[in-house]
């Protein structure tokens, strides 16, 4: 169907396929080998970003600070439990955050059971959670305003995360008490986004990204997560930030649809 509309541009918004994040990658796979010009990163971009083991290995290899992955011989944490591929909070609620290196198997066993998929737990960082949303613009990248989700109201002995809940229950306390802010101190914002722009030249970012953040005690970010294919809807995170930014949501679709063909001009195509 691609090959006879021969599109000039597609607009990846893909972010599964029969509900399985593993194969975010195929869609962008498909429109590399027809040569198509599309929106955001590279099907390799996309596949490794999604890994979020393979994914932390390299930011290891780099410098870039991520917390560590759960192993054998870990001492008891805090950890947190987290599908490997899916997004979206899949499975995180506050038993995801185990304290003592015994119950970490068995959580991670009981959300294989539970959702299916590979599952993983790394270093659980208390403090703060930020989010740096990055795009392409002008040949280069530009940081946006530095979010936070503030916990407002959390009990001491409620874990401090952005849960399934918080994102999809919208009648539920973490749905209610985990708010949107652009009120972050201006040397932790800096340190944040220096992060972030670190993030999309290590994995060759394109188009449009999300890093997430933990903040610890000390002040230093660490990155929970590489998003290469965030949500572009004019009510989610990446609009407010454009906003808070004073960019037109139009101007930054512009921006990504130029990022699209130029960089499809520089490799072959069969149409378009």
């Amino acid at each position: 169907m691609l090959a006879e509309f021969e599109p000039r541009l597609v607009v990846n918004l893909v972010e599964s396929l029969d509900g399985r994040g593993q194969l975010i990658h195929a869609v962008p796979a498909l429109l590399e080998s027809l040569g198509a010009a599309f929106t955001g990163c590279s099907a390799s971009v996309l596949g490794v970003t999604s890994d979020k083991v393979l994914a932390k290995q390299q930011m290891l290899r780099a410098g870039v600070p991520t917390p560590a992955v759960f192993a054998a011989g870990a001492d008891d944490g805090p950890w947190i439990v987290k599908s490997v591929w899916e997004h979206a909070s899949l499975g995180i609620d506050d038993s995801s955050v185990v304290h003592g290196a015994a119950a970490v198997p068995r959580v991670i066993e009981a959300r294989c059971a539970q959702h299916g998929g590979d599952w993983f737990a790394e270093r659980f960082v208390p403090g703060r959670e930020l989010n740096v949303a990055l795009v392409a613009a002008a040949g280069g990248v530009r940081a946006l305003p530095v979010a936070e989700i503030r916990f407002d109201g959390f009990p001491a002995d409620k874990p401090a995360i952005v849960g399934y809940a918080a994102k999809w229950h919208a009648d539920s306390f973490e749905y209610r008490n985990t708010v949107r802010s652009f009120v972050v101190e201006p040397e932790l914002a800096e340190r944040a986004e220096s992060v972030a722009r670190d993030c999309w030249e290590l994995f060759g970012l394109a188009g449009y990204a999300r890093v997430d953040l933990r903040v610890d005690a000390d002040q230093k970010p660490w990155v929970l997560e590489v998003n290469a294919n965030p949500c572009l809807s004019p009510d989610a995170g990446f609009a407010a930030a454009l906003a808070t930014g004073g960019i037109e949501y139009q101007t930054a679709i512009a921006w990504l649809v130029e990022d699209a063909l130029r960089r499809r001009d520089t490799r072959p195509r069969r149409f378009g």
